[in-house]
Order: structure tokens, then sequence, then C-alpha cells
């Protein structure tokens, strides 16, 4: 049977009007659980990525294959940006300040379409999962659903996933083994000192010097590795805005990135180190706070292999690229656990608006090319009852 365009365009773009952020995102799960009940999966597995013992939002749906064989996970993602839409198409957002501006709406959409085929034509060998997953903007996503004990009995043989990549031509892939997306964390340092009158500082405790050297030495602490690596200072607060007040208190918030796993192992201690060296000189309290963990999203060299193959297969443009992407993407949590997988990137056009702009949105003529490359590295892998 035929993509059909159309309807999967609407779907779409109903879900593009009705946006939720990440770790909210229950009414969007619940419109795709009533897409998937006439679709009659073998397993369908719900409430996925607790938190604190409360059910997720994450899905899995299973379809069983008729011999042994492997386990291939196909992954979307559910949540949307918390950014205000300002774009002109007609299918605007309806949630003041949330807007599906990363292209989530399409990558669901590819994926809940393979359930369509699914329905039809299982897999001969194995089984495939589609699985939904919240929370990947904030990194905790993958992670809470992989770590759930419901989901012990969906670990993967392979696992892949696409984003779209406004900058590449429309309908391009690229892709390569190994490191494909950064792992990144933001850092927040808090000092705390003593306040004192600003004509006797000598009086209190003041973190100033310690907020200034370290500004200058996690900057540089990159230089102590090789390959792509950054320390970038996003915000630094000291004091308030009182002329007669010595400074008690200081903020600093920094956002680590690598290029591999090990290398933001060496960055995290080494900056840890340093924040507790410095407050310690100054005899300033310190503490210390990490968010949006991500892990580098590491690419299989068979995993990369079968993306290739499923472009050839169809006439679809691939580059094999000698470096991965800056930006952090957390399925890498899924090829940690699978035996093989990739992620891989697919053009959204040279002149798309970026990812997060507030005029970003996810070009449709994208649906029927991840469709396609889904199903065929599901027909390289399990096969489909029916070819």
């Amino acid at each position: 049977m035929s993509f059909d365009h159309a309807y999967w365009t609407g779907l779409r773009r109903e879900l593009h009007q009705q946006p939720e952020l990440s770790g909210e995102e229950a009414a969007t799960a619940q419109r795709i659980l009533a897409l998937f009940r006439p679709w009659q999966a073998d397993e369908v597995h719900t409430g996925l990525g607790k938190v604190d013992g409360q059910p997720g939002t994450g899905m899995a749906f299973v379809f069983n294959g008729t011999e042994p064989g492997p386990t291939t996970l196909i992954r979307g993602e559910l949540d949307a940006l918390p950014i205000q839409e300002k774009g002109q198409c007609q299918h605007q957002s309806c949630t003041p300040g949330v807007a599906h501006l990363c292209g989530h709406d399409g990558h669901m959409t590819m994926v809940a379409s393979l359930g369509a085929t699914l329905s039809r034509q299982r897999p001969i060998k194995g089984r495939v999962i589609l699985a939904f997953q919240p929370a990947e903007e904030t990194g905790a996503g993958a992670v809470s659903m992989v770590q759930d004990p419901d989901f012990a009995s969906l670990l993967p043989d392979y696992a892949f996933a696409l984003h779209n990549v406004p900058g590449l031509p429309l309908g391009k892939v690229v892709v390569k083994a190994g490191s494909f997306n950064c792992a990144s964390r933001g850092m927040i340092i808090r000092l705390t000192g003593k306040t004192s009158h600003a004509a006797h500082p000598e009086n209190g405790r003041s973190p100033a010097l310690a907020l200034a050297r370290l500004i200058q030495s996690l900057s540089a602490l990159p230089q102590q590795l090789e390959g792509f690596n950054r320390v970038t200072i996003i915000h630094a607060l000291l004091g308030e805005v009182a002329f007669g007040t010595s400074p008690g208190d200081a903020v600093l918030m920094a956002t680590l990135r690598t290029e591999t796993n090990d290398a933001m192992n060496f960055l995290v201690e080494a900056a840890s180190r340093l924040a507790a060296e410095e407050a310690e000189r100054d005899g300033l309290e310190w503490a210390l706070e990490w968010q949006d963990v991500f892990r580098a999203s590491v690419n299989s060299e068979e995993g990369a292999a079968q993306v290739v193959a499923a472009c050839h297969r169809n006439g679809i443009e691939v580059e094999v690229a000698d470096k991965g992407y800056r930006w952090s993407e957390d399925f890498g949590i899924f090829t940690e656990v699978a035996k093989n997988g990739a992620m891989f990137a697919l053009g959204a056009g040279e002149r798309s608006p970026q990812l997060h702009n507030p005029d970003y949105d996810f070009p449709d003529a994208l649906l029927p090319i991840g469709n396609v490359l889904f199903l065929s590295l599901i027909r390289q892998i399990n096969g489909l009852q029916g070819d």
C-alpha cells in the first residue's frame, strides 16, 4: 500500500498544534495510543519512563515475527519546546509559549506510520518495537525509559532514529560510525561567603575573585584534551546591585560539550575539582549541580552500514561524514543498550529556518522519506511478511 501523504501530513499538523513540554506529554501519548489501537500490536507498553515511582508518558508497541530473530527498535520523541511560535503556517501551536520547533511532531508521525504497515505486514523474524519517548529536550527521557524495570523485556539488538537537520538538502541523509552527537551537560556552581559593608570588604568573604578565576580556568580545560571539546560560560551572577554591599554569594553556569563520553568524564571530574579548589582557597562554601545531561550518541559500524544500505536501496542521497554534530541527542542511551544501531540526519532543506527558531516548521515532504528508510531497515534486519 502506498504512503498516504495527505493523511500523515494531517496527523503531523494536528500534533504540531497541540505541543506539550518535556515530561508533560500526557495528551500527546494518548493521541498516539488511540492511533495504534486499531493496529493491534502484539504488545503495548505504556507509562514507561517512571519518575519518582510515577508512570511516565513513554510507550512501546511491539510487532512480533513468526521466526526467532533480532529485536529492532525505532524511536520517536513526544516533547516540544518552551518557545513562542512566530511562523506563518496555518497550523500554529494552540498553546502559548510552547511549540514543536525541533521537528518531533514529524519524527513521531514517521514512526507512527510504520505501525500502519506492521499491522498488515508483521516482521518475518524477531520483533519490531516502535518506541515513543518523553523528554528528549532535557536529556531525561531516554534514560528514564531504559532504566524503567518495565523496559527490561524490550531491550533491542538494533536501535535506530533520525533527526531532521536544516541546512542539508531536503531528503539527504548524513550518517557515520562512531560519535554522531556530542555529550553535553549544564554545570551550576554556587559559591557562598559572607556579605559586608562595601567600605569594609575585609569583614566579609566575597566570592568575586573565585568567580573570576573559575571563569578563566574552566574555559581553559578543553585545552587538555584532543578533538572537539568545549566549556562555554553561559551565565554569571555576583551578589546584588547595591553599591554599599560587598557580595556574599555567586552563581556560575557553564555548558560542557565533548565529542566522546570519556572526554566528558574527564571534564566533569576536572571542573568539579576546580570548583572545590577555588572555593576553599577563599574560605567559601560551595555546591555543584548538573542539569540537562546528555550522553554522546554513538553509532555502531553495522548500524551505520544498515542506514547506508537503506538509502542505496531507495535511491536516497547519503553522505558518510567524517565528523558528527555538535548538538546533543539522548538517543545514545538506546544505542548503548543495543548491540547495534545508529542515529542519522535527514536534510530539512537548505533554506529551512534552524531548529529551535520561532518560525521553524517540519517539512512534510520528509514524511514518506523517513517512512521508507525505516521500513527498509526493518526489511533488511527482520524481513516483512507479504513482500
